[in-house]
């Protein structure tokens, strides 16, 4: 008798354990459902911004040398801050950065000839 009572006690403490370590695996599951989720979500609202600078930059390709000159330089443009250089006479360079983190958003590069009566 003294046998079977040893028995049914390993056996308790078997699905405790068991148990346990269920417990342990659903909570790594749900944590790594709601990471995921997050960064999901983060990654959305990336994208929307990414697209929304684009969108901005689309129409600063319509300037003219004119237009770029007088933006020369850093101008905060709603959220952003649009960065505007000339590496080259011909050549512009157009950075939207997060004006939060001041991190890069997107760069581009935009040619303009020179006019003949600057040659």
């Amino acid at each position: 008798m003294r046998l079977a009572d040893s028995r049914e006690g390993f056996a308790l403490l078997e699905v405790i354990v068991a148990l346990t370590i269920l417990a342990c695996a659903g909570t790594v599951a749900v944590t790594l459902t709601s990471e995921a989720s997050s960064a999901v979500h983060h990654i959305r609202g990336a994208e929307k911004d990414i697209r929304a600078a684009s969108a901005f930059l689309a129409s600063v390709s319509l300037w003219t040398r004119a237009d770029f000159d007088r933006h020369l330089g850093d101008r905060v443009q709603g959220d952003w801050i649009m960065r505007i250089g000339r590496p080259e006479p011909s050549l512009y360079s157009a950075s939207l950065l997060d004006s939060a983190s001041r991190s890069e958003l997107l760069r581009t590069e935009f040619y303009r000839p020179l006019d003949a009566d600057a040659k």
